[in-house]
Order: C-alpha cells, then structure tokens, then sequence
C-alpha cells in the first residue's frame, strides 16, 4: 500500500465512530437499494466498507456470507462489531481474493478516494463470478468541466483524502471496458448539511471560511445545480450529485 493511501487509511480510521453514527451513512435509500440489488447472492463483498453500513443492509437482505473490506482497520473492526459480517483489511484496488470469488459486491460513497478507480473496477471485475452483480455508488461530477471543477475543489478543501469524483459517462466507460454491463443507472442529489460535513473531517477554522467564501461566489450555475441555502453569509446546505449504477458481469 502507498504511502498515500496509508495516510487515507489512518484519517479514515481515526474517525470510525464518527462515521458510524453519521446519518449520511447509516441511513438512506440508497443504501437499501444497494441491498437489494445484492440480494439473492450467496457470498458478496463490500468494498471501501467505511463503518459497514452497507455490508450490514446486505446482510439483513438474506446474503448469507459478507465480507466487509476496508483498508482502515478501525472501519473493519467497527463494522464486525456491529453488524453479522466477516471483515478483511484491503486495499480496493488490489483485492485479496481469488478470481470468482463472489456473486454480488457493493461499493458506496468510497471510489472518489481512489487513486485509480480503473484498477478498482477490474479488481471488481476480477473476483465477481460471471453473472455477478455490483452494485456500485458514488457521489459524481456533472459532465460540465467548469461545474466538475468546482465541487472537486470544494471536496479537496474540506477533504484532502478525496481524489477525484467522475461524471456517470466515465465510470460506464470503466465498467464496460471490464466487462461488467450496466443494467440501470439511477441519478439523484444528497443534501449535505454544512456543518456535519464539515465536522466530520475536522476542517479548520480558515478552511471553513474559505469554503463559504467559495460558495458565496459560486457562479450562479453551479448555486443552481447544486442547490446551494443560505443563511446571510453562511452556508446551511448543499445537494451533491450521486448515482447508482448496476453492473455484472458478462
């Protein structure tokens, strides 16, 4: 594992409890989808399991063997304690499994801290069975450049973990170029409350500011795209764009 993701490791595994208990996490629709796009299946895995909200929701669909993978080992062991799953320490773009492993894996709200998401995805690829599922999220760019920009520099202040979030028309190129078909793509927006979000990563006091400032001054397109409330100067909420994709594997 780099050094780099080393670092994510330990940032992520430092605030375990804290994305536990985040209701972003923890609840959702999007969650119980995932679930039931994965039900059915024998074995399935979880990757970038975070606190093991999804692997948990998997479970509770009937799987009867999830494996709750994450490269931080306080994710893992939160994840175990709190929900009937077996955890493995694991680094999403260099899976520890054999080829066929799984019927169904699942990936949520993790890949934009990917270094290379394409490894990740032919890692996927490579230990779903054929006719295996993944059900896959991810908070995503527009496909606008200018609006893309934006929200990743907002994401790389508040977080520097974060990587890069794509657009859908990217991550169906990867999924294809695997040789995992899309079956259905479902777009939506998460409201994130701005203080949580920012609380959960520690942001500093200057980086804070500097985030309001940026939204303050967003062009009036990307205020609009991205549902951006106000109280006075400060920022309240913001809508994240998300999407849903299912693949498997042919």
């Amino acid at each position: 594992m780099s050094d780099e993701k080393r670092r994510t490791a330990a940032q992520f595994g430092s605030a375990a409890e804290s994305y536990f208990d985040s209701e972003v996490h923890r609840l959702g629709e999007d969650r119980e989808t995932l679930a039931s796009w994965c039900r059915g299946a024998t074995r399935a895995l979880d990757v970038a399991t975070g606190a093991g909200h999804t692997a948990g929701a998997i479970a509770e669909a009937g799987v009867p063997s999830v494996v709750a993978a994450d490269a931080a080992p306080e994710m893992v062991a939160t994840a175990v304690r709190e929900y009937p799953v077996t955890g493995v320490v694991a680094d999403a773009e260099r899976l520890p499994f054999a080829d066929d492993s799984f019927d169904a894996a699942a990936c949520r709200i993790a890949a934009h801290h990917f270094p290379d998401p394409e490894s990740f995805v032919a890692e996927v690829a490579r230990v779903l069975e054929p006719g295996g599922v993944l059900a896959f999220e991810d908070n995503v760019a527009p496909e606008d450049a200018t609006l893309a920009e934006f929200l990743n520099g907002v994401e790389v202040l508040r977080d520097p973990t974060h990587v890069e979030l794509h657009p859908v028309s990217r991550w169906r190129e990867w999924l294809e170029a695997a040789g995992l078909s899309v079956e259905a793509v479902e777009t939506a927006a998460i409201r994130l409350e701005f203080d949580p979000w920012t609380e959960r990563t520690n942001v500093s006091p200057d980086d804070r500011a500097e985030l309001e400032r940026r939204f303050r001054e967003a062009p009036d397109e990307a205020k609009a795209l991205f549902d951006v409330v106000f109280d006075g100067d400060e920022v309240v909420s913001f809508a994240n764009p998300k999407a849903l994709i299912r693949a498997r594997k042919e």
